[in-house]
């Protein structure tokens, strides 16, 4: 696999141990300019980094070897696993992101993450189900890499999961209301599935649920992101924590 060489110096001095890697974590850079994205990603002061960054032309830059802890998934919780940087390795995809102009992601990017993703889950055996977004693995402060991800495309190669619906049946149940119970049964969903949905004290608790609706939405019910549960969102979430769990 072709790539080139910009390290970082921003990542933990200890080595971990290749069974020490259980997850891939996608991330965008959220800046309006690559060349930005890159110093920052290099910048000492920054304290941020990824063990790999793919440009808007497909380049696969090195930025922190895999065996060496990289800074790029801050606080952040899945199913058992706290700080999710110990057991990641990350990859910034270049786009301005939600506070810019948030765009599609190019074909050369996109085959990129297919290669890449591939190379990386054959060599660590990282299973499927643990290749998550940063907005999942961290709702209340990230939306990347967003709903313009194709998650549903990359399921298709083994590169994360996807619901098994058809699209007909996710149309007619969109926006369709549920009740208090289904509610709870859609929480219990998204725990199985991995996502933490224990409220932070910091934040109030209706604000909170809407974070993770949000996220869990960008991942697997691209059409619509409104932060509200419907009859579509508790099917796609019955369908998942069947496969996940």
């Amino acid at each position: 696999m072709d790539t080139t060489l910009n390290y970082s110096p921003n990542f933990e001095v200890k080595k971990r141990k290749l069974n020490q890697i259980k997850f891939i974590i996608f991330h965008y850079t959220g800046m309006k300019k690559e060349s930005e994205a890159i110093e920052r990603l290099t910048n000492i002061r920054s304290k941020v980094s990824s063990h790999y960054l793919i440009k808007n032309n497909g380049e696969i830059v090195v930025m922190v070897p895999d065996l060496y802890e990289a800074w790029h998934a801050g606080v952040s919780s899945w199913k058992n696993f706290k700080s999710l940087n110990k057991n990641s390795i990350g990859i910034e995809i270049s786009n301005p992101g939600h506070n810019s102009s948030y765009k599609k992601f190019s074909k050369k990017q996109i085959q990129s993450i297919r290669k890449l993703s591939k190379f990386l889950i054959k060599k660590y055996k990282i299973n499927p189900k643990n290749i998550l977004g940063h907005s999942d693995i961290a709702p209340i402060r990230k939306k990347d890499p967003g709903e313009k991800f194709p998650w549903k495309y990359l399921s298709e190669f083994g590169i994360g999961k996807w619901h098994s619906l058809p699209e007909k049946t996710l149309i007619k149940n969109r926006r369709k209301k549920i009740n208090q119970v289904d509610k709870k049964k859609f929480y219990q969903n998204l725990s199985k599935i991995g996502y933490s949905i224990k409220s932070s004290n910091k934040i109030k608790k209706d604000k909170f649920f809407i974070f993770i609706v949000s996220a869990f939405q960008r991942r697997f019910r691209q059409e619509l992101i409104n932060g509200k549960i419907d009859q579509e969102c508790l099917l796609i979430s019955q369908n998942l924590a069947k496969k996940l769990h």
